[in-house]
């Protein structure tokens, strides 16, 4: 057996038991809602080692990316819903570089009744991992609404396998997201 097929295993199989770990925790957190202080810092730990063993150098042109993905981990309070109207369901981000778009929708509990909300938005892609995102539109059951110039951020993929990727947000929140 070459040198590189068994690096290659030992890899694969350490990248799988992160993974596991990895998304174990996120399920604990509910999504990191009730992540404590320790969660939080294994959580980012793991995230990091992932990151290290990225199979996917270029994740803006992979066609892996393209897809409808569900957020099971971030850090950002307001994406998750700490502290707000709690999230129904998956959140789900849904990225297609062919059109250069993408869409963040979830069903928000408003006192018992369920509202589906969703953004979308236009990607531009800056390098091979890292795209700008201009918000476009929002929309809050039936009614929508166009979003200002200034809600803007970006997304840095610093993973993508398969079924999870990694990605890093402007705030310097971080996103553990499986496909759908």
């Amino acid at each position: 057996m070459a040198i590189t097929t068994v690096s290659s295993f030992v890899f694969d199989g350490l990248r799988r038991q992160l993974k596991a770990d990895l998304l174990q925790l996120s399920k604990e957190t509910k999504r990191g809602i009730e992540a404590t202080p320790a969660q939080k810092e294994q959580i980012l730990d793991l995230f990091q080692k992932l990151e290290r063993l990225n199979p996917t150098r270029k994740p803006l042109q992979s066609p892996l990316i393209n897809a409808d993905w569900s957020l099971e981990y971030s850090t950002s309070d307001s994406i998750i819903g700490k502290g707000d109207f709690p999230r129904i369901g998956p959140i789900v981000q849904t990225i297609d570089t062919t059109s250069l778009r993408a869409e963040n929708s979830e069903v928000v509990s408003y006192y018992g009744i369920p509202v589906p909300r969703k953004v979308t938005a236009e990607l531009a892609p800056q390098n091979d991992q890292l795209t700008n995102v201009q918000f476009k539109r929002f929309s809050v059951g039936p009614i929508g609404f166009q979003a200002p110039a200034q809600f803007k951020g970006f997304l840095d993929i610093t993973y993508l396998d398969d079924d999870l990727r990694l990605t890093r947000g402007d705030k310097g929140n971080i996103f553990v997201l499986t496909r759908m």
